[in-house]
């Protein structure tokens, strides 16, 4: 029973291709055999009915050419020019046999007439075919058996009665089949070539229709791919009319998860201003220093970087649904590598880039911009003097972004907790301790990941793997 399941999961793996194709090959197997060994039975029926035609007739010129001993003792005599007059039945054992045999009263050979070609072999007498004819006299039969040279021979027996003859007459022509079955054997194996070509061209044939007709399909697949990546908003292009409703629904599908991701925006967007509004209000009510005003602060402060953190969430989500997402390395990273080394110059940091043009990842560049710009920030309060940006590409389709600072760096044992929402391991700096929590969130929503490890200027090190985008 457990070999069952992959046995169904490997057949249901098969393209439509190779479904019809196995079918085309199943089937030419069973026309191949079946046409091929109904060919043969009809050629070996035809050419063994013309032996047998040829044999009545031997049979005929045999009683025409016997008659009995004119003394009344029921003795018979051949008349030789009446006799089958093939040159075949002079030649020893040449494969062509007669034989006129008497009968005895219980049924047992007396004595034959034989021709040349019978020489001093044995009878020409299948078994049992004896006994067949003489249960049945003036009716013809048949079968097959060893010959006088040891071949394999097809005979002919008919019994008949002779005037002033007691006991019937047997007549017995035969004659070699061997060639009627190397003829037979050639034909089948003639068929088989001929046919097992014919049908391997045939499937050859369909195999490159199928791939001409599966062509659209595929090219189906590659422009999905291209919107999925980003480089077309929707299918374009003239496909055949069987798949041309199939583009049509394709490109409503896309219309319509960019309708929702739009209006999930805007919700989230809306919400934002809802939930901000009052929680400024009592921020601002609480003015005073009372230990209840220092509560509501602390608590409208905590519930805000709450909101934040999960609208952030939401619109990411929402974004990471939409297909196309393709957006350059470059272009953000040196925005915000421009806008860092504006708000720490007075600290003396220095922040540097070194990423190509030719890079780009599967993700909203919002998203990116917001991944990146928490990543750097908070590189720059910790860096001593200095951050390196820089990018690597792998053959996994996956591109790492690592951030670099000269900083104090963490305990390898501090790493994992500092991506935890709401972890501040120095409660003197400034913030809410969500940057590095948000942007694991985020990479997580577009299927990569952050890891904190040390970095080789002595601090630490943000990897930022993403999905590549060609």
């Amino acid at each position: 029973m457990h070999n069952e399941h992959p046995q169904k999961a490997r057949l249901s793996q098969l393209s439509l291709a190779q479904r019809i194709l196995i079918g085309a090959l199943l089937w030419s197997i069973v026309i191949v055999v079946g046409g091929v060994i109904a060919m043969s039975a009809v050629y070996q029926a035809q050419t063994q009915g013309l032996l047998d035609d040829e044999l009545d007739s031997t049979l005929v010129t045999l009683a025409r050419a016997i008659e009995p001993v004119p003394d009344n003792s029921g003795r018979i005599r051949d008349i030789p020019e009446k006799l089958p007059s093939d040159a075949k039945y002079e030649t020893p054992l040449s494969g062509k046999y007669w034989v006129i045999i008497a009968v005895d009263g219980a049924g047992q050979l007396e004595g034959d007439i034989r021709p040349r070609s019978v020489w001093d072999g044995e009878v020409p007498l299948p078994d049992g075919l004896a006994e067949l004819a003489l249960a049945q006299p003036g009716v013809i039969a048949r079968g097959n058996g060893e010959g006088p040279a040891g071949e394999i021979i097809r005979a002919a027996v008919q019994a008949v009665t002779i005037p002033n003859r007691e006991n019937p007459i047997l007549l017995v022509a035969a004659a070699d089949r061997t060639l009627t079955d190397q003829g037979a054997s050639r034909l089948r194996t003639f068929l088989l070539v001929a046919m097992t070509m014919l049908a391997g061209g045939a499937l050859l044939a369909m195999a490159l229709g199928l791939r001409y007709a599966l062509r659209p399909l595929q090219r189906i697949q590659l422009d999905i791919a291209d919107v999925r990546e980003g480089r077309r908003a929707a299918l374009q292009g003239d496909y055949p009319r069987e798949v041309q409703p199939l583009t049509e629904e394709l490109n409503k599908l896309l219309e319509h998860n960019r309708s929702v991701v739009s209006r999930a925006r805007t919700h989230v967007g809306n919400l934002a201003h809802a939930l901000k509004t009052p929680l400024a209000v009592l921020r601002n009510e609480a003015s005073g220093q009372t230990q209840l005003d220092d509560v509501v602060r602390r608590q409208t402060e905590s519930m805000r970087a709450n909101v934040d953190h999960y609208l952030v969430r939401a619109q990411v989500a929402a974004r990471a649904e939409a297909l196309g997402a393709r957006t350059q390395l470059a272009e953000p990273v040196q925005g915000l590598v421009r806008m860092m080394n504006k708000l720490f110059e007075r600290e003396g940091k220095h922040v540097s880039a070194s990423i190509e043009s030719d890079v780009f990842v599967r993700a909203e560049q919002q998203d990116l911009e917001e991944m990146l710009g928490n990543l750097l920030d908070n590189a720059c309060k910790w860096a001593a003097s200095k951050v390196e940006v820089f990018a690597e590409r792998f053959e996994n389709e996956t591109v790492l972004i690592h951030v670099d600072d000269d900083g104090p760096g963490l305990a390898p044992d501090q790493w994992e907790q500092a991506v935890k929402r709401g972890v501040r391991l120095d409660e003197t700096a400034p913030g809410t301790g969500l940057g590095l929590s948000i942007v694991a969130d985020i990479a997580d929503m577009n299927a990569g990941d952050l890891k904190l490890s040390e970095s080789p200027l002595g601090g630490l090190r943000a990897t930022l793997s993403m999905r590549r985008a060609d």
